[in-house]
């Protein structure tokens, strides 16, 4: 058996500007727009859900109780979501359209991505005390490793966010 272990110092470094990528359906934009801004899933509950949801509801469940390490007190379902890659798994799964939990089976079409810088994100996040983190991996897995300090940012493995390869056309 051959073990491959991935190190540090075999890592990409961060992009010089990071981009995030939030993704929603079109439905759901009047009332992001009215907000100005994002709402997290927990939040999103108490003012009773998204006009249309994107997503699945057991993963949206876990993420309820999933604490985030680097915050004793948060859960994952607390924060915004955001993605590193433009690609994500759910985009990939909306696209596929067989997944019999997801309430949206009309491919991409009415998915809109949201970009925005990573490091205006954390200085806004900052200058309103507001919490943020980072997961190495899928922040809904129960083994993820959470970070809150931008320096980590390395301990990313930005080529496998940065590729291509293994993904469809549309994705």
């Amino acid at each position: 058996m051959l073990i491959l272990i991935r190190t540090l110092t075999d890592m990409q470094p961060p992009p010089a500007q990071p981009k995030i990528y939030h993704i929603t359906h079109i439905k759901n934009l009047p009332s992001i727009l009215a907000a100005g801004r994002l709402y997290s899933d927990a939040k999103m509950i108490e003012k009773g859900g998204p006009s249309a949801m994107v997503g699945l509801n057991r993963i949206k469940q876990r993420r309820l109780e999933l604490p985030v390490t680097c915050h004793p007190t948060a859960h994952v379902g607390e924060f915004v979501p955001f993605y590193f890659c433009p690609r994500s798994v759910m985009l990939y799964k909306i696209h596929m359209g067989n997944d019999p939990e997801l309430q949206n089976h009309g491919g991409q079409d009415s998915i809109i991505h949201l970009e925005a810088d990573l490091y205006t994100v954390i200085k806004k996040a900052d200058e309103k005390s507001r919490p943020w983190a980072f997961s190495l991996t899928n922040a809904g897995a129960r083994y993820t490793e959470f970070r809150n300090d931008f320096e980590q940012l390395d301990e990313l493995d930005w080529s496998a966010i940065s590729a291509r390869r293994g993904c469809p056309a549309r994705c």
